[in-house]
């Protein structure tokens, strides 16, 4: 009796202070949720702003039929694919520079981190400055020196580019960490044992590097997509809210035009919750497919 009595007395304790947590959780995540997918299935907006009412599936079918969306939906999917591609791309290839014996280690690793670390609402700032077509740096020097003159701004794949380019410096940095971290967790005695094994560094990266960072790799890019897919600072603030013509959105960026600018807040909540389910079912199945969550061994 004694010992249940202790272990309740533990539980209760425990409950105790995990409790202050969770009712912060529910407060600013839980109850934001379903509040948002109550109104998904509304109709408010600012002429029902105070009378709105359930009107079923309605914004839902308005969304999945709006051409918009699959238009957004396609600048989304290539958004996201070149981000990751590039920033799993630098970032492993750095890692695997920084993991040699080379000289100014620890100032390369820092210089290479500050893309993250800045706060990226003044980094697309300044990246949109240097874009700029009269003043900007950028767009001096491929005038100088190669006689270019693009459009960066004000034109829709122009101003694309821009936010890419601009998100690719933010986010190769992340996955750059993560590589580096888990690279120096392979023991040595692997590449020496390759080594008298006479294998080349492409078999040695393709057998031993490769398979032995995937299950750290696997969840940074799982969480590379769902920040990329849902970057919103970036798109907004490079393309200056989606010009030209609302041409440069994405869908995040769309959801956020529709729900405080036009304030079609019903129609944006199902637009939102379409996303999260996009998100979810991918982070799901590419997880599950990929084993990530497997033990390693």
């Amino acid at each position: 009796m004694a010992m249940g009595a202790k272990v309740t007395n533990n539980n209760r304790l425990a409950y105790m202070y995990i409790m202050p947590a969770v009712i912060i959780m529910s407060l600013v995540i839980l109850y934001p949720f379903i509040y948002n997918v109550v109104l998904s299935f509304s109709n408010m907006s600012l002429s029902h702003f105070r009378e709105w009412r359930i009107i079923g599936i309605n914004n839902y079918k308005q969304v999945l039929l709006n051409a918009d969306f699959w238009y957004y939906f396609f600048k989304t999917i290539l958004w996201t694919a070149l981000n990751l591609f590039f920033h799993v791309t630098i970032g492993v290839f750095l890692a695997l520079i920084l993991n040699k014996d080379i000289k100014g280690k620890s100032f390369f690793r820092t210089l290479l981190i500050l893309p993250w670390a800045v706060p990226q609402y003044i980094t697309a700032l300044t990246w949109r400055g240097m874009f700029n077509s009269e003043y900007g740096a950028i767009s001096l020097i491929l005038d100088k020196l190669f006689g270019l003159h693009i459009p960066w701004l004000s034109t829709e794949w122009g101003a694309f580019t821009a936010c890419l380019i601009t998100n690719i410096w933010l986010g190769f940095p992340f996955m750059m960490i993560i590589a580096l971290g888990a690279l120096q967790s392979i023991p040595n005695e692997l590449y020496e044992a390759a080594d008298i094994d006479g294998a080349s560094w492409f078999h040695k990266l393709k057998n031993i590097t490769v398979p032995l960072i995937k299950p750290v790799m696997v969840p940074a890019i799982t969480l590379g997509v769902i920040w990329t897919f849902n970057n919103f600072n970036v798109v907004w603030l490079v393309s200056n809210g989606g010009e030209p013509s609302d041409k440069t959105h994405i869908l995040v960026s769309y959801v956020y035009k529709t729900g405080f600018t036009y304030f079609r807040l019903g129609y944006a909540a199902a637009f939102s919750m379409i996303i999260f389910i996009i998100l979810l079912l991918f982070s799901w199945n590419f997880i599950k497919r990929t084993k990530a969550t497997e033990a390693v061994y």
